[in-house]
């Protein structure tokens, strides 16, 4: 099969969490399973810094508008572990300060930018090879199954495609003002409550899940979470009546970059049967926060997160007092909401050497905090898929979790008595459940040999994206059957 990912992330040349990290891993998987991936991404300023002065593909593909047309470039991105990348180039729509927003709040154009994206990469798959799928992920890339089924519907290059959409985060919609569907040259006919319209504003993510052929999200609990009130952020209705159509895969990991036994980024490997090194990357992540004279008894507790109330933020900040009275030293690392941004400067700062905090984005420093915390930190009020728990579990970090989306699919509650379980779960969002599940862990960790054993049994977990792979390409199948 030829398929087509379309996404505005793509690791390693740009990304803010796990939509770039998928966009950058799953294609090479399924390349590797025999078929054939493109991968169309924004030629961002982030981007250009990264690949610059690269050669044309296509010099030039027009995208009308309501009174106007704009034109984009094709750059040929190369290609990478067997995936050829493309780069969508519109300086006007792309060469800016940041992707998708200032402080200020989003780009008030984001539907032309978007809207420009989703119809340079139909109009480049007509020259340079229409695909069997349209891979899109999330609502910057919803329109292209919108498009295909109206102003494409009668296109002979492209009418045979199917279409998967991904939502990796429901809580991202795309919404924009009615009139944007004629901004756009889309029929008003989709301007429906069965269409794109919601709450009278037209919804990126909503035209995806009306108009594509299958969807997927990026864990199966995630799948049942997304049609209910609770997380459906307004979609659940949607999203039930295609529950059919509704597949959660759970995402994976690279285990070539994300492995206690080979990381440059740690200060000694470590393994199931030769666990030594992680004293020695306990000692480097508390020395590279400016920690001295911390205790082997005093439990290391890790974060790095956005700094948002999805990710549950403000549990932490409810049991902060309670959870300094324990023999713990915290160490954060991340950014986010300025609230939450300046309650970690203030915590640490009235508790100096008690709790370690970096307001940054820095990969390198996260796979230390990854390898050198006792147990790890992820309270998260939804959690699509998660990715820090993977690693936590591979480099042997328990981790301390809300069972909600992948977080309940992939860690199982440490049993001391049977000597199962990966780690800890609490499942009401209320700071004392939180708490609790800290004091579960604190006291696991006293048990030495029993702790070690746990080390061990998440070590011992495989989620690689050669598994989700296969998953997406079975699915692929199955849309391409449908259709046939």
């Amino acid at each position: 099969m030829r398929i087509v990912f379309a996404a505005s992330e793509c690791a390693p040349w740009v990304k803010t969490g796990g939509l770039g990290e998928v966009v950058g891993a799953l294609p090479r998987q399924i390349v590797s399973l025999g078929h054939e991936v493109s991968v169309f991404v924004p030629y961002y300023r982030q981007v250009r810094e990264k690949a610059p002065d690269r050669k044309l593909a296509i010099d030039s593909v027009t995208i009308p508008f309501q009174s106007y047309n704009r034109f984009a470039s094709i750059l040929d991105g190369g290609v990478h572990d067997g995936v050829q990348v493309y780069f969508v180039d519109n300086p006007e729509m792309f060469d800016r300060e940041s992707m998708y927003a200032v402080a200020s709040g989003g780009y008030g154009d984001n539907w032309e930018r978007f809207g420009l994206y989703c119809r340079a990469v139909l109009e480049a798959s007509k020259q340079l090879g229409a695909p069997d799928i349209f891979h899109v992920h999330d609502w910057q890339a919803s329109l292209i199954p919108v498009y295909l089924k109206t102003v494409y519907a009668g296109d002979p290059e492209l009418r045979r495609c199917a279409t998967v959409l991904t939502i990796h985060n429901a809580g991202y919609q795309g919404l924009f003002p009615p009139q944007t569907t004629e901004r756009l040259l889309l029929p008003w006919e989709i301007f429906t409550i069965d269409g794109v319209e919601f709450y009278d504003k037209f919804n990126f993510l909503k035209g995806g899940i009306v108009y594509s052929d299958l969807l997927t999200t990026v864990s199966p609990r995630y799948a049942e979470e997304i049609q209910t009130a609770e997380f459906g952020e307004g979609l659940e209705g949607v999203l039930r009546k295609r529950s059919g159509d509704l597949v959660g895969i759970l995402n994976g990991i690279d285990y070539d970059e994300w492995n206690p036994a080979k990381d440059g980024n740690i200060a000694a490997h470590y393994s199931p049967d030769h666990l030594e090194g992680k004293a020695e990357c306990r000692r480097d992540v508390l020395h590279a926060f400016g920690a001295q004279g911390v205790s082997d008894r005093t439990a290391v507790l890790g974060m790095v997160t956005r700094l948002t109330t999805q990710k549950g933020i403000d549990l932490l900040e409810k049991i902060s007092g309670e959870l300094l009275h324990e023999d713990v030293v915290l160490v954060q690392l991340g950014t986010g909401e300025p609230y939450y941004e300046n309650f970690f400067r203030s915590l640490a700062a009235h508790n100096p050497g008690r709790v370690l905090v970096k307001i940054a984005y820095d990969d390198a420093l996260a796979h230390k905090v990854e390898a050198g915390a006792d147990m790890f930190l992820m309270p998260s009020h939804y959690e699509p898929c998660g990715l820090n728990q993977f690693y936590s579990l591979k480099y042997g970090t328990p981790p301390v979790v809300r069972g909600t989306g992948g977080l309940e699919d992939t860690v199982q509650e440490w049993d001391p008595a049977a000597r199962t379980g990966t780690g800890f779960k609490f499942h009401g969002y209320r700071p004392e459940d939180f708490l609790a599940a800290i004091r579960r862990a604190l006291t696991a960790w006293q048990d030495k040999d029993g702790w070690r054993q746990l080390m061990r049994n998440g070590m011992a977990q495989e989620y690689s994206w050669e598994r989700s792979a296969q998953e997406y390409v079975e699915e692929y199948e199955r849309v391409m059957r449908a259709r046939s």
